[in-house]
């Protein structure tokens, strides 16, 4: 009895642990067709797995609310880093790096995989 118990608390807690995933957590489909994953607790990194700069660390974000991000985003052609943001809208995620206190931005929207 106290193993089928057991047994049963520890898929419950596995389960709980899935639901409070932060749902920008995942793998998403870059703009130019590459992979990209996300994830972390409280700060977020992403890491593209495919493409030409596979195994590559590109940014760092962190929940401002509302489903909004904010934090650093990296070009990996060049390796400047940007001031970034981040919008999730169900399935989309849209994402920002701007230079001279915003006034020059560049964004592209990423799918969830």
């Amino acid at each position: 009895m106290f193993r089928k118990m057991s047994l049963v608390l520890a898929a419950t807690l596995i389960m709980a642990g899935a639901a409070w995933a932060d749902p920008i957590e995942g793998n998403w489909k870059t703009q130019a067709g590459d992979t990209a994953a996300i994830g972390g607790n409280g700060t977020f990194s992403i890491t593209l797995k495919t493409g030409k700069y596979a195994g590559k660390t590109i940014g760092t974000l962190k929940a401002t609310g509302d489903n909004k991000y904010a934090g650093s985003i990296t070009d990996p052609s060049n390796d400047k880093t940007y001031s970034g943001k981040a919008t999730l809208s169900g399935t989309s995620l849209k994402m920002s790096g701007c230079v001279l206190g915003g006034l020059i931005c560049k964004s592209q929207t990423w799918q969830k995989l």
